[in-house]
């Protein structure tokens, strides 16, 4: 397959006079070919039915049919939090059912130095962009909603009239999980949360309050602490909080990750899960049911949060949508990591 592609992209070149890359880069919609280049190349790529159909398309609405999801903080982390590539899968799903491409950026903060977000979607010729990742103070995030480039938000409920977002009720769900440790006897509940630029945080937060609340059980501030969403700063804040506070019988998690980093801690310390600490996170990633003990927490449909987001931002695209928000519900799952507390 590939022989063959580059075959028939040589055949474009000599019949344009032109590279091999300068084809290749200017059939993939990069910004640094002359237009007149271009539209030379595509007229050549018709005759030798090279996709004729979704380049003339292109070439007369002034859209590539390509789709962006820009991720921020893709990392090795991430590989133990699969959360981003289900999201991924959902989106392919939606996009394989449709005319569009999808196609992958990462960024992170010396790249937002050199481009700006509406270069960005230029440069890879993206008719519109989902954006997951990225945190509140993030400079991307500001530059999204004042862009006329249509887009959806994965877990920030920001909505403008280019801008839509999908997400999960994450007070609810965190609501969950704290009044499921609060039915297993637990009083004494701490959390470990994300950190302070993340909407998510926010929402998993104010839920659990919101339970305290209803409980009549004072929140102790000195009991929430961020994790980063990172399973080693994780470990470190658990270590902190129970070895400060002794009396913690259970810990609400804001991520899956940041459950195993506790879990670690508490083993470290010699409390065992969950006879002695009872833990419960959030996401339901892949890892959740094949740990020992097996993690309770909530589960996020993640393939569901991409093809929603795919879905309404193809549907912004073709007029078929305007932006708006979609939430999707959660769901307890219990395991092994959390039970009743013993008298």
């Amino acid at each position: 397959m590939e022989e063959l592609l580059m075959t028939t992209i040589k055949d474009i070149a000599k019949a344009s006079g032109v590279s091999v890359t300068t084809v290749s880069r200017a059939l993939n919609g990069y910004s640094d070919v002359n237009e007149k280049t271009r539209r030379k190349i595509i007229e050549v790529a018709e005759v030798l039915n090279y996709s004729p159909n979704s380049l003339a398309r292109g070439l007369v609405m002034k859209k590539s049919k390509t789709i962006g999801l820009l991720v921020s903080g893709f990392n090795k982390e991430s590989i133990k939090d699969n959360f981003t590539f289900e999201v991924l899968t959902g989106i392919n799903q939606f996009a394989a059912e449709t005319d569009y491409d999808l196609v992958l950026f990462n960024t992170n903060s010396s790249k937002q130095r050199e481009k700006t977000y509406a270069q960005l979607c230029k440069e890879r010729r993206v008719d519109g962009a989902i954006i997951q990742g990225i945190k509140t103070d993030d400079p991307y995030l500001k530059e999204v909603v004042d862009s006329d480039i249509p887009c959806v938000l994965v877990d920030i409920p920001i909505k403008t009239e280019n801008v839509g977002y999908v997400t999960t009720d994450n007070v609810l769900g965190a609501e969950k999980a704290v009044s499921y440790l609060l039915e297993l006897g637990h009083r004494h509940v701490a959390m470990i949360n994300g950190h302070e630029f993340a909407f998510v945080s926010e929402e998993r937060l104010q839920g659990y309050k919101n339970v305290l609340k209803s409980a009549t059980i004072k929140f102790r501030k000195e009991w929430v602490v961020n994790g980063l969403f990172q399973e080693s700063a994780a470990e470190e804040q658990a270590r902190i909080l129970l070895e400060s506070f002794p009396e913690i019988t259970a810990i609400f998690c804001a991520s899956d990750l940041m459950a195993l980093g506790c879990i670690k801690a508490a083993q470290k310390l010699g409390r065992t899960v969950p006879e002695q600490l009872s833990v419960i996170g959030y996401d339901d990633i892949l890892l959740a049911s094949y740990v020992t003990p097996s993690l309770s927490t909530i589960a996020q449909n993640k393939a569901l949060l991409g093809y929603s987001a795919a879905k309404l931002l193809i549907q912004m695209l073709e007029g078929e949508a305007k932006p708006q928000s979609i939430i999707i519900e959660t769901e307890l799952i219990e395991r092994e990591s959390a039970i009743r507390l013993s008298n």
